[in-house]
């Protein structure tokens, strides 16, 4: 074992006792970000070019700062995100929302398919929904400025400014003029109850702004509130992805009724078989 690996080794056990829930790949991806290298090639660094300041970083770790505030960087699908402070860390849950939604806009008979993204933080889903169906249009929406910042950046990186547009608003009243236009609505809106603060890991209460977490006392204002916006900007037959706790899934369906114009309201399950996202569709006229 070279010295970057019995290093990698002392620091997994310093972030497991304190509570890191995935302390060896963190450990890791500290180690490669410090030097430069893949997780893979930790082994080819030679012990003379062992940098110091990785026990810098692995001393953030050790208290709850997120592996991406110190990386500088969250990966979602085909991305590689710049983050930081004052930005919604993109979660691998959601990338399974988003692969249900370029599907289904592939299975649209539609050339250019108008896609609205409500609550974009990093930019992660409208740069993915742009980058896997090139001839979409994306409008994306973010009130926080700060989050703003870290969506342009990203959007920038990506190439996709042409195609993906982003708009600085309340998702609950921006766009009215894509009403009864949009072909898909995608968001992942705040969803944690405000009840549950001591339930939340520290990287996410302490480190993630605030107004991507809470919505009410039982974390379903901002979905009630958006049932209201997908019907207004939806064109008939359009669809509609919105993330969810886990603990939400009974209750989320009834949100959408069938009495106000909603049609095939299912619950999709994330990687661990948990409710995490209901995909519904707007009635079509003839419905």
């Amino acid at each position: 074992m070279n010295l970057l690996l019995d290093e990698v080794a002392r620091a997994t056990l310093r972030l497991a006792e304190a509570g890191v829930a995935s302390p060896r790949t963190d450990a890791e991806e500290l180690a490669a970000y410090v030097h430069g290298v893949r997780r893979g090639e930790l082994h080819t660094v030679a012990d003379s070019d062992f940098n110091a300041r990785y026990w810098e970083c692995v001393s953030r770790r050790e208290a709850r700062e997120p592996l991406q505030h110190i990386t500088g960087r969250a990966y979602f699908r085909y991305l590689e995100l710049q983050v930081g402070p004052g930005v919604f860390i993109p979660r691998p849950e959601t990338e399974i929302m988003v692969d249900w939604a370029i599907e289904t806009l592939r299975a649209m008979d539609v050339a250019d398919p108008l896609v609205v993204d409500l609550g974009t933080g990093s930019g992660a889903i409208a740069i993915s929904i742009a980058q896997e169906v090139p001839r979409s249009r994306v409008h994306t929406v973010e009130i926080d400025p700060g989050a703003l910042v870290w969506a342009r950046r990203n959007i920038d990186a990506a190439g996709h400014a042409d195609r993906v547009t982003l708009h600085r608003g309340d998702m609950r009243t921006a766009l009215p003029e894509l009403d009864g236009r949009v072909d898909l609505l995608i968001s992942n809106p705040p969803y944690v109850p405000t009840g549950e603060v001591g339930a939340i890991p520290p990287e996410v209460r302490d480190f993630d702004p605030a107004p991507a977490l809470w919505s009410g006392e039982d974390g379903l204002d901002m979905i009630r509130a958006l049932e209201t916006v997908g019907r207004r900007l939806l064109r008939p037959g359009g669809a509609m992805a919105v993330e969810h706790h886990d603990g939400q899934g009974i209750d989320i369906p009834r949100l959408f009724p069938e009495a106000r114009g909603w049609r095939d309201v299912l619950n999709r399950k994330d990687m661990a078989r948990r409710d995490r996202f209901v995909v519904m569709r707007r009635a079509d006229e003839d419905d």
